[in-house]
């Protein structure tokens, strides 16, 4: 994701969460004993601080727990770049989600209007090929445990994004357990042993995204996405208003 270690602290209290749930290798089936459970949300900012001389923070990203939020216009835009870690949190299973506010739940309602087909296709071919490169980068497999883990590791994101990026292309739904987690960590353990195992997986992808098709859009619906942001600006800007007058 799109932020700054210097953002990285103990985990804070952030109000106005919309939606938050867990995200990675948990929610993808793919965890094993020792792994961390990563978070991801998004909140809100208060409205009245929008229009001051400094801007609230964006992004907040904290550890023990491990956890990102991303102020909700943040998030938007990830998520209509094609963003694929940001696209996950309103595709999650219901008992993933820990916190899911009625705000919330109109952006899961609206979640297709996010998509479109190039951006879909460049991002998550684009995140697999930043993964195949790291890859690239570390030799015949002759290295330390710790980096033939992470070498497993980045093979298995390079799979699945592969496997859900052409889901998404080519039916407009993401599914985020995956359908055989043996089978990744299997491809991530022979990719580990030798990263050129990767390239023929990527190609296979790069040729069927080519060859579509596609039930996606060429444009996502920014109208619906920005009608769901300013409701939330204004949500929030009512409640301000109500709470100075109860004060």
């Amino acid at each position: 994701m799109p932020v700054s270690r210097s953002e990285r602290r103990p985990t804070v209290t952030v109000p106005n969460i919309l939606l938050s749930g867990i995200v990675g290798s948990t929610a993808y089936g793919l965890a094993r004993p020792g792994s961390d459970i990563d978070r991801l949300g998004l909140f809100a900012a208060p409205t009245e601080e929008l229009h001051g001389l400094r801007r609230p923070k964006e992004s907040h990203v904290s550890t023990a727990p491990d956890r990102t939020l991303h102020e909700a216009a943040k998030w938007c835009r990830l998520a209509l770049g094609g963003n694929p870690t940001a696209m996950e949190l309103v595709w999650l299973p219901d008992d993933l989600y820990e916190v899911r506010s009625p705000l919330g739940d109109e952006l899961i309602g609206i979640r297709t209007a996010f998509l479109s087909a190039k951006r879909v296709r460049d991002a998550y071919l684009g995140y697999a090929t930043q993964q195949f490169r790291r890859l690239e980068t570390r030799g015949d497999g002759s290295f330390s445990a710790d980096t033939r883990g992470r070498t497993a590791k980045h093979a298995r994101h390079l799979k699945r994004l592969c496997a859900q990026g052409l889901e998404l292309y080519t039916t407009g739904r993401l599914t985020i357990r995956v359908e055989d987690p043996d089978a990744y960590h299997a491809f991530g353990e022979r990719v580990a042993a030798d990263p050129s195992e990767a390239l023929p997986l990527l190609r296979h992808y790069e040729e069927a995204f080519g060859a579509g098709p596609t039930v996606l859009p060429d444009e996502p619906d920014e109208a619906l996405v920005e009608g769901w942001l300013r409701r939330v600006r204004a949500h929030f800007l009512a409640e301000a208003a109500h709470s100075a007058v109860g004060a």
